[in-house]
């Protein structure tokens, strides 16, 4: 009896688990390349992109608004529309912005020109003090009227040749309150879309963040704009009971300095106290103690009253963030540069951070 020895079927070439077929490459080609194109689009676009940025997260800084005056009832059972509640936002606001520019605005322009009249005039007496300096011949004292009347006459050719540039920008705030308004309107529709774009399971925990942050961010913003407010008011008082000069203007520049963490204030209180220093050595030393007393109060009772539900930033995070977005956008990104620095650090938290156990 032969014994048949059965053979083995001849293997057949499968290809390497590492090798992809053609349609495959061609795939992800085309995928880069679609990428390139996308990215070159939105640098192109890259002004329009950041005016719809500023529109939508200024939409959800004021949703919260709008969503509480809906929730008033009129007669009976019936409550505000949201157009209606848009409405009602923005007329307090404008009227706001109407009755800061009939009270507070015209002391500050008499202030400022004030100071620009007083200024030419006041320069030799500023060298006379400067003189009496250590080091003041080194220093170049001598040639500081001269080098402070150039200055002045350069910024007023650059204020003069950049008008154009700022009436641009004036346009883009109104196409940014537009925007704002339709994303007020529409932008629930519009987010609902974009998150039916993920998974369901990515789609919770991204809502969840993002909730996380909307809240977190407008009260930053509501925090910080009472501090400056309660800055810039305490500023306006106490200077003008020690009689300063131009105290309007500097108390606003006090509030509006008090964005920027540490510099802001520090550097405001030097220019306060340059000009009281002029006045009395001991109208100085005044302006110096209520700056000290009021960081001690503002440390140890306002902020962590106000901002204690806010997100922690870092003083270098927010001082980073502020010349990063006046960098790219000017005064708009300025406006946004923190409320996003605040957005990056909750996403950042929630899928980045790798958090102890223990």
């Amino acid at each position: 009896m032969h014994l048949i020895r059965r053979r083995s079927p001849l293997p057949t070439s499968t290809p390497n688990s590492t090798e992809q077929s053609p349609l495959a490459i061609r795939g992800h080609i085309l995928f880069t390349f679609a990428v390139l194109i996308a990215l070159a689009l939105a640098w192109r676009l890259r002004e329009v992109l950041v005016l719809i940025y500023v529109s939508a997260l200024f939409a959800v800084v004021l949703m919260p608004a709008v969503n509480r005056i809906m929730s008033f009832r009129l007669r009976g059972s019936r409550h505000i529309s949201r157009p209606i509640a848009i409405l009602v936002l923005l007329g307090g606001i404008f009227f706001a912005i109407v009755l800061f520019f009939l009270v507070a605005l015209p002391p500050v322009i008499r202030n400022l020109h004030q100071f620009a009249t007083d200024l030419p005039a006041r320069i030799p007496s500023i060298v006379a003090h400067l003189k009496h300096l250590p080091l003041a011949d080194k220093l170049g004292v001598d040639d500081l009227a001269q080098r402070t009347e150039n200055a002045l006459d350069a910024t007023a050719s650059y204020l003069f040749a950049s008008f154009p540039d700022w009436m641009g920008r004036f346009f883009d705030l109104l196409a940014a309150l537009v925007l704002c308004v339709y994303f007020m309107l529409e932008g629930e529709y519009a987010y609902r879309w974009l998150m039916s774009l993920l998974s369901v399971e990515h789609r919770l925990r991204l809502a969840v963040t993002l909730q996380k942050a909307e809240r977190r961010v407008s009260k930053w913003i509501l925090g910080q704009t009472l501090l400056m407010l309660i800055l810039g008011l305490a500023s306006t008082l106490v200077f003008g009971l020690l009689h300063v000069r131009y105290f309007i203007l500097l108390g606003v520049l006090m509030g509006l300095m008090n964005c920027i963490p540490i510099a802001g204030g520090v550097i405001t209180i030097l220019l306060v106290g340059l000009v009281a220093a002029f006045d009395s050595w001991t109208k100085m030393a005044a302006v110096f103690l209520f700056y000290l007393i009021y960081v001690n109060i503002e440390n140890a009772y306002l902020t962590p009253r106000i901002m204690r539900q806010s997100v922690n930033l870092m003083g270098l995070t927010v001082l980073i963030a502020l010349i990063a977005g006046t960098e790219l956008a000017g005064i708009i990104g300025a406006l946004v540069a923190v409320p996003t620095a605040a957005l990056i650090a909750v996403l950042l938290d929630e899928y980045l951070v790798q958090k102890d156990l223990t």
